[in-house]
């Protein structure tokens, strides 16, 4: 299982302590969100901690417009290619943009996520992320809001089969929490924990799948090399 996090500057934890603290965890790997503005060498990292860590961008945007410009941008650079959404604009923009791996916190905002974009997502595989950071660390009325958009965002899911990932969304090391204790807070909401343990493995099956894309059997995104492509 991975977690996706954002590591420092944007973050408070180096790359280095947040992978030490996820393999103490019991984690596979993880997804460094912000690695566009961290210097740090994923091999010999993971080397270090026993996992796969994986280089990802997260795209934070005002508009659709200027979302589309990043992603054309980033998206041969990132691992992991996931927007911000929590708009109406921007989580419309993002279920209909295939080279996006993953929509992230898509309620963050006040943004809506209704049947249309769940269809939408289904169908250019863009992963929903469902945030129990929000659950783990808001109080009061607004950690009631989030438990509400968990549960409307789990709905739609189940029904119309999106792809998703599931994060603690964590911003320092002190924040990562074991896959354990997220089945624990996922099950409480209504999540199944097979559903909780998918989201988290699901990180990795997108790492995988970009670097197979990437590698040379590929001729180009989609298409694989066949025996008759071989080199005479």
């Amino acid at each position: 299982m991975y977690e996706a996090v954002t590591a420092y500057p944007a973050g408070e934890s180096t790359v280095s302590r947040f992978a030490r603290t996820a393999s103490e965890y019991g984690y596979d790997g993880l997804v460094v969100r912000n690695g566009h503005e961290v210097e740090f060498d994923t091999a010999a990292i993971g080397g270090a901690y026993g996992l796969d860590v994986v280089y990802g961008i997260e795209i934070e945007a005002d508009s659709p417009e200027v979302a589309a410009g990043a992603v054309g941008g980033r998206r041969d650079e990132a691992t992991v290619l996931s927007l911000v959404g929590g708009s109406d604009a921007l989580n419309r923009f993002a279920t209909e943009e295939e080279r996006l791996d993953v929509l992230s916190r898509p309620m963050a905002s006040g943004g809506g996520f209704n049947h249309v974009l769940a269809k939408a997502a289904a169908r250019n595989d863009v992963r929903v992320e469902f945030d129990l950071g929000s659950v783990l660390r808001a109080t009061g009325g607004s950690r009631v809001r989030a438990i509400r958009d968990l549960r409307l965002l789990r709905k739609l899911v189940r029904k119309y089969d999106v792809p998703f990932v599931v994060s603690a969304t964590a911003r320092s090391h002190l924040e990562l929490r074991a896959p354990r204790e997220l089945v624990a807070v996922g099950e409480t909401v209504g999540f199944s924990r097979a559903e909780i343990e998918r989201g988290l493995r699901e990180w990795g099956a997108i790492a995988e799948r970009t670097r197979t894309i990437r590698s040379e059997s590929f001729i180009e995104p989609g298409v694989r090399r066949g025996p008759y492509e071989e080199e005479r």
